[in-house]
């Protein structure tokens, strides 16, 4: 059963998820990572299990290709982002099975057109966001295919009957229409140019946004706050679309993930051990 709820949103992804997540991308055993981290199968085993020790996070950090004192920060649980708040953007997260995942709203506060990224497990919260503000969607764009941020397309297609649905073309969606790499959508002033930033699923996309008060890009899974959707067939090429496409943006950008709560390109260069120096 999906519900929704608004909500202050956690991480989505904490230490022992980080190093797995990049050991299996780097298709790595345990005991490569051991022999080239110098450290016991055990101190492994307790990594893994979550069980934080600096030394241990810095033997592994330069084996998994990871920032050593952002891993260390990522251990100790210091770190979250800033709460962001863009006039014109709404995060809706609701609940799919045992995880959360955000869709959006993006819209011209002058003009109330309006832009609804994915539908998450439950439309809902779009609608209700559609209705207080008195927007109208003119078009529905989706990062990727994944059921839980398409779980409930039919209830924005049912809502916005005008608005045309699109996805890159590598995904499948039923009735959406595919566009390329550099597609360009407006809405109103609003100005979107889609990315592809492929690695979590053969065409995730990444949306840039521009006409709000500070640049805004809708990322899907390429990248979450402190961490990245898995992508164990297309590691390396997911890091460096991310980096190039995503953490390339300028440094105030907002950055709006599929899954955990909203970051910034500055905040993820310092603190995502995936990609901070």
């Amino acid at each position: 059963m999906h519900t929704y709820t608004i909500m202050s949103i956690p991480l989505e992804d904490y230490y022992e998820d980080i190093l797995g997540k990049a050991q299996r991308g780097l298709g790595l055993t345990d005991q490569q990572v051991c022999s080239r981290a110098d450290i016991s199968e055990e101190k492994w085993k307790h990594a893994l299990d979550g069980k934080f020790d600096e030394t241990t996070a810095r033997a592994v950090a330069p084996v998994l290709s990871l920032g050593a004192d952002a891993l260390v920060t990522c251990g100790k649980r210091a770190w979250k982002p800033d709460p962001v708040s863009v006039d014109g953007l709404r995060q809706c997260n609701t609940t799919f099975d045992d995880m959360t995942v955000n869709a959006y709203v993006v819209w011209n506060p002058r003009t109330r057109a309006a832009v609804v990224f994915d539908s998450g497990a439950d439309a809902r919260p779009l609608l209700d966001t559609v209705r207080e503000r008195n927007l109208t969607v003119r078009q529905i764009l989706l990062t990727h295919s994944h059921p839980d941020h398409v779980a409930d397309l039919q209830g924005l297609r049912n809502a916005f009957p005008d608005a045309p649905i699109a996805i890159h073309r590598r995904e499948t969606v039923t009735g959406a229409d595919p566009f390329e790499e550099g597609a360009v959508f407006e809405a109103d002033g609003l100005k979107i140019a889609a990315r592809l930033t492929a690695g979590h699923s053969p065409g995730g996309a990444t949306f840039v946004i521009e006409g709000l008060e500070r640049p805004v890009a809708i990322v899907g899974d390429a990248l979450f706050a402190g961490s990245m959707g898995g992508a164990p067939s297309a590691w390396n090429s997911a890091i460096a679309a991310t980096r190039e496409k995503i953490l390339g943006l300028p440094e105030n950008t907002v950055l709006c993930p599929g899954h955990g709560p909203l970051t910034t390109v500055a905040a993820e260069l310092e603190n995502n051990p995936l990609f901070a120096k």
